[in-house]
């Protein structure tokens, strides 16, 4: 029993690892250049990236540049509008794999984003990462706790994911009424603030995704300390402002 238990306490661990990671440099930094990294710190949220998730970043950004282009249309890789969220909810990982596979797709949207040394040798191999996790695991805390570590890690992650893609974009509080995405208090507790969809897809180039003081997004509080440390750049915070220059653009798209 208190192998199990270790290993759900290890396991969601290592899910807030791959959340924080996904959260401040996939998805705050690579994909919309909110913020900027040091270079060290980049290279610490890769290696996570890689060993939690197994996860290619230029793949990951594709995805998602894709889904905000072509949100809410037949284009958008898992809209809950057009294939409903429970099956965005189910299928979400295999949504993902569909669009992260085609090449034309990556090429496209993360043309910034080019292979490294690094990735053909390690990153780009995702047994490997996450054999390396399970390996480490098992060595330091025996087999079983690994198991349901690895287990539990897995399914929070996958599933979590899956629900800012289909539960944020159907359930929830809107203060913008410009986009489909929704804010869900305790998802966002979750992932590190990624449950404030509605917010996010207001204002994509903000690094912050609340707009009090009091809203729950621990990926700011992350980033504001690292900030203090001089270890992160800030481009963009502010969620009203951004939104409404967004708003602005897109009339002007339209007319």
């Amino acid at each position: 029993m208190n192998s199990i238990f270790l290993g759900l306490l290890i396991g969601f661990l290592i899910f807030q690892l791959a959340i924080f990671s996904t959260t401040l440099y996939l998805h705050r930094q690579l994909t919309h250049k909110a913020v900027s990294f040091r270079p060290i710190v980049n290279e610490v949220f890769r290696f996570v990236i890689w060993t939690t998730s197994g996860i290619r970043p230029r793949q990951w950004v594709a995805v998602h540049r894709k889904h905000h282009a072509h949100t809410d249309t037949m284009e958008d890789p898992h809209s809950p509008k057009v294939l409903g969220w429970k099956r965005v909810q189910l299928m979400n990982v295999f949504l993902y794999r569909k669009v992260a596979k085609d090449g034309k797709t990556v090429s496209n949207y993360a043309r910034d984003l080019p292979q490294r040394i690094s990735d053909r040798l390690f990153y780009d191999h995702a047994i490997l990462g996450l054999g390396f996790l399970f390996a480490g695991l098992a060595i330091w805390f025996g087999i079983i706790t690994a198991i349901v570590a690895f287990t539990f890690h897995s399914l929070l992650y996958l599933g979590l994911s899956g629900s800012v893609n289909s539960v944020a974009h159907h359930f929830g509080r809107q203060s913008f009424k410009t986009n489909s995405g929704t804010n869900v208090i305790w998802l966002a507790i979750l992932t590190a603030g990624e449950g404030l969809h509605n917010h996010h897809h207001a204002a994509p180039t903000s690094a912050r995704f609340s707009r009090r003081w009091y809203q729950i997004d621990p990926g700011w509080w992350a980033i504001k300390v690292m900030a203090f440390l001089k270890l992160a750049n800030v481009r963009h915070s502010d969620v009203d402002k951004l939104a409404s220059r967004t708003s602005q653009i897109r009339n002007l798209l339209r007319n």
